[in-house]
């Protein structure tokens, strides 16, 4: 951005806090003050993982998109500040390749100076996401060199349940893995241990950059005014489906419309797909492919 216009936006040198525990300030404050010139704060000894952890002793109540407000407001009402941002995120199977692992990321701006509030979302299948079980952590040799370990950490508990006194996490060490391998084989009824990615910020490189291209989108987002009333954050809040098949044109569940709109004034506008798609693969036609 223009650095004249920069400097006019109306978040350039505003304060803004970030609810993590678990360094995300490293991937998601660069892009914002690029894009808009907002400043981040990370409060000291905020307890996110309250809201639930990944691996599951503390279980994440409500969607994502309420959690991630909780979050934030966790940070506000911990600063003071009226701006604040928090970001969720989940893993499992692709919803469309169920063979192959994604992250889905969410990232929310809050504003209550004006009212506000912007998300943004994205899915990834860059991920090093994966679990295994074993008895011994030698036989891992293959699926550590996969998950890109040690510079991306790993969490252990028995296999055959959750046991609280028995769950390690932030692995990154041969020493340390064998160990809690050995300890939670030997706890577990069926003798072997639970071997997992650990998908906390500061302990997956990966997920960090997701992060860090979901906040550039964000940022562009906040870059963008309503063309009504001027307020940040103008973008994508629904699609339109019935995207045609390629085959037989008729209407399938894909988006065929996205619908752009303020976050603060009624202003609504349909528009084309922006990535230009304007038929469905006949593949995911029910008539064609029932």
């Amino acid at each position: 951005m223009d650095q004249d216009i920069l400097k006019a936006h109306p978040y350039h040198g505003k304060d803004a806090v970030l609810s993590t525990k678990h360094g995300k300030e490293r991937a998601v404050a660069p892009p914002l003050m690029e894009a808009v010139g907002i400043r981040l704060c990370v409060p000291h000894n905020l307890d996110t993982d309250a809201l639930g952890t990944f691996t599951g002793d503390i279980p994440r109540v409500g969607t994502v998109l309420e959690v991630a407000l909780r979050k934030a407001r966790l940070g506000m009402a911990a600063t003071g500040l009226p701006i604040g941002l928090a970001s969720e995120g989940s893993f499992g199977p692709h919803p469309a390749v169920g063979w192959m692992p994604a992250d889905a990321e969410t990232l929310l701006f809050v504003d209550d100076e004006m009212g506000i509030q912007v998300s943004e979302s994205i899915l990834s299948q860059t991920t090093n996401f994966a679990y295994e079980t074993c008895v011994d952590a030698d036989e891992l040799d293959q699926w550590l060199h996969k998950v890109h370990f040690p510079s991306h950490g790993l969490f252990v508990r028995p296999n055959s349940g959750l046991q609280p006194n028995l769950l390690f996490k932030g692995l990154t060490s041969r020493m340390a893995l064998r160990e809690a391998v050995k300890r939670c084989a030997q706890a577990s009824a069926d003798g072997s241990a639970h071997v997992e990615t650990d998908m906390r910020a500061h302990m997956n490189p990966t997920r960090l950059q997701v992060i860090a291209e979901l906040a550039q989108r964000l940022g562009r987002r906040l870059a963008t005014p309503c063309p009504e009333c001027g307020t940040p954050g103008w973008g994508l809040v629904g699609v339109v489906p019935g995207l045609p098949c390629e085959l037989c044109g008729l209407p399938t569940d894909g988006v065929r419309e996205e619908i752009h709109g303020c976050p603060r004034c009624p202003l609504r506008q349909q528009r084309p797909r922006s990535d230009g798609k304007r038929a469905a693969y006949a593949g995911d036609c029910k008539w064609c492919n029932p």
